[in-house]
């Protein structure tokens, strides 16, 4: 009697749902979260009748057969990465991105990370930093007489001097692309990795073709919607009570049939 794997295959993939489902929420209110969704497959199949095969001497077929699935299992989480809404921050190192493309990140083993999440500060130096001190990339300084700071949307720094009446370019941030963004490995800190799912990145300024814009003094918000997310989530309880149903139901079936005299 297959039926108590079955259910229990549902009730382990519903599980994940539910997992999945409550990191979203707890990141309701993560700078450039993008929510996630669990894809799930069926297991494979037992043919007790095989579609196709010769059913007669005179070349008849049997046209759909008999094959009863043994379940379901966890495929993928797939990343959802349309955009969140636009935060005003009035923060002058605060900066999010209209479009496609990511902040690239310089992490202290020299390898090189990406996000969303333009919540930036300046180090002891004046360097453009995430709020864990690691370098946005190229690696833009500050000068310390600086009076404020102007980022344009196609990523030029300038900053005012004191005593200047031009401002000064200071650097020129750069985004990076993704042939597949969803390839891309979660690290947690707001981080990505590159994989060989998401493919090379490719650099370019803000606003050339293919990359969005920059708009200074706001955040992108998380782009985890509640309502769909409790929507989803009672759902997801529904489908585990039913699978429990199922265990529930085999098992009296199973008494039945032991109390058989």
């Amino acid at each position: 009697m297959q039926s108590l794997n079955i259910a229990a295959t549902g009730m382990n993939a519903q599980q994940m749902n539910v997992e999945v489902i409550s990191n979203n929420i707890a990141n309701m209110n993560t700078t450039g979260f993008k929510r996630q969704r669990a894809e799930f497959q069926d297991l494979i199949y037992q043919d007790q009748r095989r579609v196709g095969t010769a059913s007669s001497d005179a070349g008849t077929v049997v046209p759909s057969g008999i094959q009863l699935g043994l379940g379901v299992k966890t495929a993928a989480t797939y990343r959802v990465n349309e955009q969140g809404a636009l935060i005003l921050t009035d923060n002058q190192f605060d900066l999010s991105i209209r479009g496609e493309g990511y902040f690239q990140i310089t992490l202290p083993n020299g390898n090189t990370a990406y996000t969303r999440a333009g919540s930036f500060q300046l180090d002891q130096n004046g360097t453009l930093v995430t709020p864990d001190g690691y370098t946005v990339q190229p690696g833009i300084t500050i000068p310390n007489d600086a009076l404020g700071v102007t980022i344009n949307e196609s990523g030029q720094v300038f900053a005012q001097i004191d005593g200047q009446v031009d401002e000064q370019n200071v650097g020129q941030l750069q985004l990076a692309i993704f042939q597949n963004p969803a390839g891309l490995e979660n690290v947690g800190n707001n981080l990505l990795l590159e994989t060989a799912a998401s493919g090379a990145a490719t650099g370019g300024a803000p606003g050339a073709a293919g990359f969005g814009r920059l708009q200074q003094g706001f955040l992108e918000s998380s782009n985890v919607d509640p309502v769909q997310e409790i929507t989803s989530l009672i759902t997801a309880q529904r489908a585990y009570e039913l699978n429990s149903k199922v265990i529930e139901t085999s098992d009296q079936m199973m008494s039945t049939v032991n109390n058989v005299r």
